[in-house]
């Protein structure tokens, strides 16, 4: 039997590729590596999970947090959208939802689930100057139709 670092638990399951343990056991281990600094490869465990349990919003919360802090936007949309489509009372899957958007550069989309957010708990204050920031670049887009905004820009780098 082929053997990781880490000893049995480390080591390949008896399906090729696949994780050794249980579901609970990748979660676990997923959480650990998005707190350890490795976000990707929380992502491509807490996808295995994901996977095995679909229906899972915990571990779809951690997926959608490991694919955002790997750099993974467009994933982390959708992971986080399907945490808002199941229940809409999550004010953070709403939250992340809102900032994967304007990391893929959607300012537009952004704004909703950022509003939704807010409205849902106001108290939280990076809630808040998210909504405030998208709101801001969009007048300045509004107010900029000819794109200068992204010219001074391009001269500051």
């Amino acid at each position: 039997m082929v053997q990781g670092r880490g000893g049995p638990s480390d080591s390949p399951g008896p399906e090729s590729g696949a994780p050794a343990g249980e579901v609970y056991d990748w979660f676990q281990r997923g959480m650990k590596l998005l707190s350890e600094g490795s976000p990707a490869a929380a992502a491509a465990l807490l996808e295995r999970a994901a996977d095995a349990e679909p229906e899972s919003r915990s571990i779809r919360e951690a997926l959608a947090r490991a694919q955002f802090n790997s750099h993974q936007y467009a994933d982390a949309a959708d992971s986080f959208r399907w945490i808002v489509d199941t229940n809409p009372t999550e004010d953070y899957a709403y939250f992340g939802l809102g900032l994967s958007l304007w990391r893929t550069g959607d300012m537009e989309a952004a704004q909703e689930p950022l509003a939704i957010a807010v409205a849902m708990r106001p108290d939280q204050r990076h809630y808040v100057s998210a909504l405030k920031s998208v709101r801001a670049t969009l007048n300045a887009r509004r107010n900029d139709p000819e794109g200068r905004w992204k010219e001074h820009i391009r001269r500051t780098d």
